[in-house]
């Protein structure tokens, strides 16, 4: 299980790369897998995107910490 974030251009670089591991870990037939992702909503949170943003990290980051909770061995060194 891993959770990453589209808040910058780092971080959706992140999350396409914890996607791309998920599906493979899938198709090695090595368990299930999960991503969570935090995005904004701007519109509906009635903000500019910028604002969103901020909002994101200031409020949602320190709640939701990024990174990677749980994955199966894929005997693999350093991952």
């Amino acid at each position: 299980m891993a959770r990453v974030s589209t808040h910058s251009p780092v971080h959706v670089g992140r999350a396409k790369k914890a996607i791309r591991k998920a599906f493979e870990i899938q198709l090695k037939g090595l368990g299930f897998s999960l991503v969570e992702i935090l995005s904004t909503c701007p519109t509906n949170w009635g903000m500019t995107p910028v604002e969103a943003l901020g909002w994101l990290e200031q409020n949602l980051l320190p709640y939701f910490p990024l990174g990677e909770f749980c994955t199966p061995d894929t005997g693999e060194a350093g991952r």
